[in-house]
């Protein structure tokens, strides 16, 4: 197989629309799981990303966007159907909570209208319990249990890298590994994105914008890219998620007959490709950026 029908495995499947791949992959392993409320999920997250949702403002982070949203949701059943394939028993209630976790893990960057910040990046420090908030609202419109919500809040608090997994109280061994997934799923979807490098001046702008220190600027976020990767990534993938990212390799070659974890290829790519043009700047960062990364990454 080429890389770009690898590529597009990768981003969505065979369709244009992840919501394709992700009802696909779970038929594969939950032939009766009821799919009605999560396709009425994708649609409406769409709506509120888009502008088209009577309560809140388009979004207007370019990072954190809706195609990410949607690349977290269907990383997040990929592993769970490596898992499966594995022998792993998961129930169907707790692939439920992973997933409407996934489609919610970052709506706490969205702005009601009501709201008067100019960007919901203002709130990217804290944006994870917003979030929590915002899809509490949905559930309980829905008429969804108390102890369902709590455990999708438990399950986004693993995106926010500064909280140390050891410091939550996880019900189960399965809300543990629901956790560990979404948390797993959302650094496998952001870092194997092929525009990954470059989208990360706008994963800077927001960080600017939302009081996030760390960085002076976003060329300075590229030139450490590979550090982060190595001393933060690895770590969190492979030690606190316990490695869940193997799984993936046997998703892909169950559902595809390609016996690669997709993900970690791309990701290892980028890697490789933003310490290329560090070790070849010669000086100028910011000149090599503009030889070097000139796809322009889709809104």
């Amino acid at each position: 197989m080429d890389n770009l029908f690898l590529t597009k495995l990768l981003e969505s499947g065979y369709t244009e629309d992840p919501l394709d791949e992700i009802l696909a992959v779970i038929t594969l392993m939950a032939p009766d799981f009821p799919q009605e409320p999560l396709v009425e999920l994708h649609r409406e997250i769409r709506l509120i990303f888009e502008g088209e949702h009577p309560e809140y403002r388009q979004s207007n982070t370019k990072y954190h966007n809706l195609n990410h949203t949607y690349g977290v949701v269907l990383a997040t059943v990929r592993l769970f159907h490596g898992l499966s394939r594995d022998g792993w028993h998961v129930s169907e209630e707790t692939l439920s909570k992973a997933l409407y976790s996934a489609y919610f893990h970052d709506c706490g960057l969205l702005l009601k209208n009501s709201e008067d910040a100019e960007t919901g990046a203002v709130y990217t420090l804290g944006h994870e319990k917003r979030s929590m908030f915002l899809m509490a609202d949905y559930l309980k419109a829905r008429k969804f249990s108390l102890p369902f919500i709590t455990d999708c809040s438990l399950i986004i608090q693993c995106t926010n890298l500064s909280i140390d997994p050891d410091s939550l109280f996880f019900p189960s061994a399965e809300m543990q590994l629901a956790s560990f997934s979404v948390g797993s799923a959302d650094i496998l979807a952001q870092m194997a994105d092929r525009y990954y490098l470059e989208r990360l001046p706008l994963l800077f702008q927001e960080h600017e914008e939302g009081g996030v220190t760390g960085y002076k600027s976003a060329v300075e976020l590229m030139e450490k890219t590979s550090v982060f990767y190595h001393e933060v990534v690895v770590d969190r993938l492979s030690s606190v998620f316990g490695n869940l990212t193997k799984f993936m390799q046997i998703h892909f070659r169950e559902r595809w007959g390609v016996d690669r974890n997709l993900y970690l290829d791309s990701i290892k790519k980028n890697v490789t490709y933003i310490r290329l043009i560090v070790r070849s700047c010669g000086g100028d960062m910011e000149e090599s950026l503009q030889k070097y990364l000139r796809r322009i990454p889709p809104d």
